[in-house]
């Protein structure tokens, strides 16, 4: 017997009718916020992805040649080929864009709670404008989103642009400070220490650690100015999320230094969410003003968030979902009866209810025990006699209450 592939998963359809529903509840938001969908190819050069991050991201990624000897990778995320898709075809339109996606994307990693190889994002990219507006637009955006679905969280911003300051002034590398960045990311701290004595010395690394513990409200900021009085570009840093913040309609955030993200693009405001249950991270974002560029095209600000929307589906409580659902039931197997039951179906579809007919022919008992088990709420019997005075049987399958009504009715059962 075939298996699903590994850290693949098959979704029942309870559980589909709740992903579309929270699915829907987001895209709500987005919409709200002039938000205008994409979608990509769910595939896409090698080259492309591995344009920021480098070779070594290979073994991440599920990687095959078409037939045209071209290497192709399954999306990992959605802001390179969004990227790509605004280079090629949206970078004439008037600034700023604001897109969404709702897409499945692909990683090969060693699958455990929370992480699977195949997953879904939904998220957004704000093209085109550099003022904190836009950032704190996203942050807002990212928070209503949850707050919509009723869902409890935390959430903590950071600026890359502090530590940068302070890494060019000591002279380190743009490949030292990526190798940093990935180890704050992974809050590998032994590793980190180890590396940053090794190339800027004890001193230097501590007033990094120092940065990187800072967390709490706006109060902490004026504090951090004077460590880092002698940064101007950390100060300068500093100003730009004071600003954000300023726009931040939401008051419930943490701000923590100690945020890196795990992708090398970003370059200014960076923030984490986090889900009270479950997988704890459920989202990631921030500003990332030179990937444009990196990829060919004119420098361009840029501003966007991803949900990890099985994350999100893994905090939410379990949904109950009122939805009117109606079994029809002809009473015997005759084909004319069938036709009429077809008619009164079609009928109630039209007016947008959910309806299903009794196909298996079965006997109305073993119908009403089918129709209870399934939670249909009201099942509708079509009879012979009833139906020639123009009538059908309404029986409501919580109460019991059945009653006859006519078939002109139906449409407000």
């Amino acid at each position: 017997m075939f298996q699903k592939p590994r850290g693949t998963r098959d979704f029942l359809p309870e559980e589909m009718k709740k992903r579309r529903f929270i699915e829907n509840k987001l895209r709500e938001v987005f919409e709200r916020y002039g938000y205008r969908e994409i979608l990509t190819p769910t595939f896409e050069s090698f080259e492309l992805i591995a344009k920021k991050t480098g070779e070594e991201i290979r073994k991440q990624l599920y990687v095959f040649k078409d037939h045209g000897g071209r290497e192709m990778a399954l999306r990992p995320e959605m802001t390179s080929p969004v990227v790509r898709f605004y280079l090629n075809e949206l970078k004439n339109l008037q600034k700023p864009l604001r897109l969404y996606y709702f897409a499945n994307c692909f990683r090969y990693e060693r699958p455990q709670a929370g992480r699977f190889r195949e997953f879904w994002q939904m998220g957004c990219e704000l093209i085109g404008c550099e003022s904190p507006l836009a950032d704190a637009e996203v942050l807002n955006l990212a928070m209503d989103g949850l707050i919509n679905i009723g869902l409890d969280f935390d959430v903590h911003i950071g600026h890359l642009g502090v530590l940068k300051g302070v890494l060019e002034k000591f002279n380190v590398s743009e490949e030292e400070e990526v190798k940093i960045r990935r180890l704050i990311d992974k809050e590998d701290y032994e590793s980190l220490e180890t590396y940053l004595i090794q190339i800027l010395g004890e001193e230097k690394k501590e007033l990094i650690f120092d940065i990187l513990k800072f967390k709490g409200g706006k109060e902490i900021l004026d504090e951090l100015k004077e460590i880092l009085k002698e940064f101007p570009k950390s100060i300068e840093a500093i100003n730009n999320l004071e600003e954000i913040l300023e726009f931040v309609i939401h008051d419930k955030y943490t701000i923590n230094l100690g945020i890196a993200r795990g992708l090398d693009y970003y370059t200014g405001m960076v923030f984490e969410i986090y889900g009270k249950k479950g997988a704890k991270q459920i989202c990631g974002g921030g500003r990332y003003d030179n990937l444009i560029e990196t990829f060919g095209g004119e420098p361009t600000p840029a501003v966007g968030f991803a949900y990890g929307f099985d994350r999100i589906m893994m905090n939410i409580e379990d949904l109950d979902i009122e939805e009117e659902s109606i079994l029809i039931i002809p009473v015997k197997k005759d084909k004319e009866l069938i036709k009429k039951s077809l008619i009164i179906a079609d009928k109630l579809r039209k007016a947008g209810k959910i309806v299903e007919l009794e196909i298996m022919g079965r006997k109305l008992r073993k119908a009403l025990d089918y129709a209870n088990s399934r939670g249909f709420k009201k099942v509708i019997i079509v009879g012979e006699k009833e139906l020639s005075e123009g009538n059908v049987t309404l029986k409501d399958m919580i109460t019991g209450e059945q009653k006859l009504i006519s078939i002109d009715e139906l449409t407000n059962p």
